[in-house]
Formats: C-alpha cells, sequence, structure tokens
C-alpha cells in the first residue's frame, strides 16, 4: 500500500463539482469520484455540516482526507465523503452558514474559504490492502457499516447492479422482504445478508470473484428463492417473523415436503404458550423440533432456593448432596409433555444428572 500526502485548496477540490444523484458526485476537475454509485446517501445532519464550513472558516485544520488512486490515475473518496460533500454544497450554495450562503460572503472571506488547504492521503494498492486500510482509518465521524467498507474496495458492473436491486429505500429487495428482515437497505444491509446467503458467509471472496460480472442476477434470483420459501412454508404472517435467522432454515429444509397446514396450527397453539419466551424461535423449533429456540421459561432463584432447602441439598437422582451453586432447578415434567414452570414440577438435580437427563 503507497500512501502519499498532498495539500490541495478548496478552490481545487470544488472545480467541476456536480451531484448527479444516483450516478454520483464528482469534483476536482471532474477527477475524484466523491459519492460514486457504490457509495452511500449523505448522512450528516445540519449541525455536523455547519461544523465543517465553521472549522475552515476559523481555519482550523480538519482531519486528514483518504482518496484512492484508481489504475486510470482518477481519484475516489476512501475516507472524508461527509466533510467533502459539505464542503462541495457549500459553496455550490445548496445551504447557508450562519443564514449566510457562500455567494453572499464578501469576497475576502470567499478567499479565506477557496484558499483554505485539505490534508489528502493518495492511497495505492491492491483492494484487500485497500480494505484493510479503509477498516484502520474508519474510526471517526459518521463510521461505515463492514459491508459499505466492502463498497468501496469491491466495485465494478456487478456491484453497481446489485445496489439497484438491494441498496436503495423501496428497492426490490425491502418491498419483498421488509416483513421477514430487520435491515437498512441504505446502509447496505440488504445486500450484505444476501451475499452472505448465497456464499456461505465469505462475502469479500464472491464480490472479488463477482466484480467485473455484468449483471447480478444470480445473486437477486437466490435471494428472491429464500424469501418465496419463507412465504410459502409459513403463509400466515406473524411479526415475529422479522428477527428469525431464515437462511439456515432454508438450507436444511427448502426441499423438504413439509405438512403447511399442520405447520401452522401448531404455530398457532405455541403463539399461546406463556412457557415459550421466544416467540421468533417458534418457526425454527416447528421444523427443527429444537427447544433451544424457545426460550422456555426457567425457575427464578426464589423457587429454586425453596426446592433446595425442602430437598435439603440432596439431589433424587443421585442422592448426593451438593450446594446450591452445584445444581440445576428441573422440570419434573418435561415441556413437551405439557409440563409447566410451577414451584410443583420444580426439582433440584445435581448438574451432572440434569445434563444426562437432558440428552435422554
Amino acid at each position: 500500500m503507497e500512501i502519499k500526502l498532498h495539500e490541495i485548496t478548496i478552490k481545487e477540490l470544488v472545480e467541476g463539482y456536480e451531484d448527479n444523484g444516483e450516478q454520483g458526485v464528482v469534483a476536482y476537475s471532474g477527477n475524484l469520484d466523491v459519492r460514486p454509485p457504490y457509495q452511500r446517501e449523505f448522512v450528516y445532519n445540519n449541525e455536523q455540516r455547519n461544523a465543517v464550513i465553521d472549522t475552515i472558516e476559523r481555519n482550523f485544520p480538519l482531519n486528514t482526507m483518504y482518496w484512492v488512486v484508481n489504475d486510470d490515475g482518477h481519484f475516489e473518496v476512501l475516507d472524508g465523503q461527509q466533510r467533502t460533500l459539505s464542503i462541495c454544497q457549500y459553496v455550490n450554495g445548496d445551504f447557508s452558514h450562519k443564514n449566510l450562503s457562500f455567494y453572499n460572503l464578501p469576497p475576502d472571506k470567499q478567499d479565506v474559504i477557496l484558499n483554505y488547504k485539505l490534508m489528502i492521503y493518495f492511497c495505492s494498492g491492491a483492494p484487500s490492502e485497500r480494505l484493510d486500510w479503509f477498516r484502520v482509518i474508519n474510526i471517526a465521524g459518521e463510521k461505515l457499516t463492514d459491508q459499505e467498507l466492502r463498497n468501496a474496495t469491491y466495485h465494478g458492473p456487478w456491484l453497481s447492479y446489485a445496489k439497484k436491486w438491494f441498496s436503495k429505500s423501496g428497492c426490490a429487495a425491502h418491498s419483498i422482504a421488509e416483513k421477514y428482515m430487520t435491515r437498512s437497505a441504505i446502509r447496505q444491509e440488504y445486500l450484505e445478508t444476501a451475499i452472505k446467503w448465497i456464499s456461505d458467509n465469505h462475502i469479500e471472496a464472491y464480490m472479488d470473484q463477482h466484480r467485473n460480472d455484468p449483471n447480478a442476477k444470480e445473486l437477486w434470483e437466490y435471494f428472491e428463492s429464500v424469501i418465496e420459501w419463507i412465504k410459502n412454508t409459513f403463509p400466515k404472517y406473524y411479526k415475529e417473523m422479522k428477527s428469525v435467522d431464515w437462511h439456515p432454515l432454508y438450507l436444511q429444509f427448502h426441499d423438504k415436503d413439509l405438512d403447511i397446514p399442520a405447520l401452522q396450527t401448531e404455530i398457532a397453539a405455541l403463539m399461546k404458550d406463556i412457557e415459550i419466551k421466544s416467540k421468533s424461535g417458534i418457526f425454527a423449533y416447528v421444523l427443527t423440533r429444537d427447544e433451544k429456540y424457545l426460550n422456555l421459561r426457567q425457575f427464578d432463584d426464589i423457587t429454586k432456593r425453596a426446592k433446595y432447602e425442602q430437598q435439603g441439598g440432596i439431589c433424587p437422582h443421585c442422592h448426593k448432596h451438593f450446594e446450591i451453586d452445584e445444581m440445576d432447578g428441573d422440570h419434573i415434567k418435561p415441556w413437551s409433555k405439557g409440563g409447566q414452570t410451577v414451584p410443583e414440577n420444580c426439582q433440584m438435580l445435581c448438574k451432572e444428572c440434569n445434563r444426562r437427563k437432558g440428552n435422554q
């Protein structure tokens, strides 16, 4: 990784500034991608944006910024995107600072701003080196998510296509999956999830492999197939479905012949069961029969202490004496057979006997 420090005036930076919406933002005589299509939208609020301009007016130093040097000699903002946009938008007259736009400032104050020197590192290197460096410097300001970091490194035709499906408010992925995912499209979380699913969590390797593909149809079709399986398997919607980790279930059961009406009947009954603390785990349970997903109610400390004293600290299975912290509260009649978490159904077992019982 080669890193060189340069001084650039604001006048040089804003030369050729253009905001082309979703097609990106350029500056520095058209040689700098300030917000290329793979980057996120502007996220600074008014207070943060004004703080940048106030720093410049006072001739205080801004934090150093970093640009990537591409093979064709053009640049992309690696770190400092929000500060750069704030500067360009202000000089362009897009917002006012202290009730004055840039064009209403006296010429001498305009010159102070235009002649302000920005400290910028030019960074050259392989994509993996840039990603590592990006993670190091992404420690202040509006931090990028892991996927935003990856987007800044593994961009190309494939990513531009994928962003249309996964990275905008109201995008296609959001429209079909927002009921089943607690994710944000504009922070690249839908995109990250989709790549994680199709790549078995080898996100960076997948992006590097496909970065020059002309489209991302494979990714979209896989994502769509997972969502369609969810809808078909669980046709009645519950708000708890938003918190389910769906992909492992899809991998295990998407090609199984499931009794959908029976699943729906069981889910409805389990939703009413007060013993189940994790209602979102019901959907995994009805497929796997693994009670760990349900986070079943446990006996409280008062109940366990009372039962321990009643037993005299003796484990009813091995008949040995234990201290209370060496024992677990156990359901005499298990939940699966209708047992409830009430004092009458509690016994204190030593941890070893409780473990053996749980494995039976």
